[in-house]
């Protein structure tokens, strides 16, 4: 039997989800339009999960685009649907920041527009940081040695929990 060290449980995934969106909502109470922009595979789960949280309590229009790219060789970026994200507020939204090499290059396609602001979303931070990004909404900060991996687990496209590996 295998057996998963569970850092967060599902319930517990959802009450941190819930509590970032009041945050989101706390600092972008004056957007009419916030774009959720969610990293397949799992990045793409937490921001539908973040949109319903939203949905009871943010007053603006919340949409969720999907943006696909290849983690290890990110030449190609694609966001889904095309969208012109000047004078936007955007949240990229991704299961588990690591280095920030993922995020960092997921910013490239934003920047060819003049957004409002772009803010970012981690369910799990670790403290490996290689490139210069920053988390603004974490669900849990966690310390790890290198050799570690933290897998947010998606099960029947829900949110399942998040454990050690």
């Amino acid at each position: 039997m295998d057996q998963k060290n569970y850092i967060l449980s599902k319930a517990v995934a959802e009450k941190k989800i819930r509590r970032m969106a009041l945050e989101v909502v706390e600092r972008n109470y004056d957007a009419q339009v916030l774009l959720l922009i969610g990293i397949r595979e799992n990045g793409i789960v937490i921001a539908h999960k973040m949109a319903t949280a939203l949905a009871g309590v943010f007053a603006g229009e919340v949409r969720v685009l999907e943006l696909l790219m290849d983690k290890k060789r990110p030449e190609i970026i694609t966001i889904l649907p095309e969208t012109d994200f000047t004078g936007a507020h955007l949240l990229l939204i991704d299961d588990v920041a690591n280095t920030g090499h993922t995020m960092l290059y997921a910013l490239k396609p934003l920047l060819n527009f003049f957004p409002a602001n772009i803010q970012t979303l981690a369910l799990v931070e670790r403290t490996h940081k290689t490139f210069p990004i920053h988390m603004d909404y974490v669900g849990l900060s966690v310390s790890t040695t290198p050799d570690q991996h933290i897998y947010v687990e998606v099960i029947d496209g829900d949110l399942g929990g998040a454990y050690l590996g």
